[in-house]
């Protein structure tokens, strides 16, 4: 199955609903991401961003409507969408016990990278985070916000378009939540990734982003900051959020 090579979008997603029994998680939700932009996916815990992720990594199957990854139906054509994508999800999944290079590696060779290409490409990944010189040590004696840092740069080892980020700076202090905002925003300038950054933070969505207010399961708004903010008929992108969402307790930011 061809992609659209001269799509702009790095996902797109089209009417897709997905329950849990009874319990409706998406209901009817269309966005996309285009390429070279962060799209914050802005939402309360529960507001179905996870069960989202899920469908986009095939982790869970989508049986109605579509999702593309530059253009390739992650149903109809996975491998090719899937090679399009990096996840870094919000539940730690590195090996504390083994070496940084040791996991960049072992994820590496899941992507079928050959051993020579596989160092050579990790120690770039690692480099753009700032993580090279820490390649020798085990995971469990990084901090918080270096292990983030790992995370990413393990995403990146098979040189995706698409980087899905699900909270990737829950738990992390003022300075590590900075460093990774200052990281990713560097590869989308430098590389022209998309990437779909989901976050109940508001501060870490800026002006010229795109933004989507996820709201139980379903889409409230869609498209640039400054379009989002003006339909709310608000100041900020805060407040937008706060009204379209009916949240009386105002999001941390």
């Amino acid at each position: 199955m061809k992609a659209d090579v001269k799509s702009e979008l790095a996902l797109e997603v089209d009417g897709v609903s997905h329950s849990f029994g009874p319990r409706v998680a998406l209901d009817q939700v269309s966005l996309n991401v285009r390429n070279g932009k962060v799209c914050g996916l802005l939402g309360l815990n529960g507001a179905g961003k996870t069960t989202l992720f899920s469908l986009i990594t095939r982790l869970y199957d989508n049986v109605t409507g579509s999702i593309k990854v530059c253009g390739f139906d992650v149903r109809r054509a996975p491998t090719q969408a899937l090679q399009r994508l990096g996840v870094v999800f919000q539940n730690r999944t590195l090996d504390p016990a083994l070496s940084v290079m040791q996991n960049m590696t072992y994820h590496a060779a899941l992507h079928g990278l050959p051993g020579r290409l596989a160092r050579t490409r990790a120690s770039t990944a690692l480099e753009r985070v700032s993580m090279v010189e820490r390649a020798g040590d085990k995971v469990g004696e990084l901090s918080g916000g270096q292990t983030r840092r790992v995370e990413i740069a393990r995403a990146l080892l098979h040189e995706p378009r698409l980087l899905l980020l699900d909270e990737p700076t829950v738990g992390l202090d003022v300075g590590a939540r900075r460093d990774i905002v200052h990281y990713v925003r560097r590869l989308v300038a430098e590389d022209g990734l998309g990437v779909l950054w989901a976050t109940h933070l508001i501060d870490e969505i800026v002006a010229g982003d795109d933004a989507v207010v996820l709201h139980e399961g379903k889409v409230l708004a869609h498209g640039p900051v400054s379009e989002v903010v003006k339909a709310a008929k608000t100041r900020t992108l805060s407040d937008a959020f706060n009204r379209l969402t009916g949240n009386a307790e105002r999001p941390a930011a």
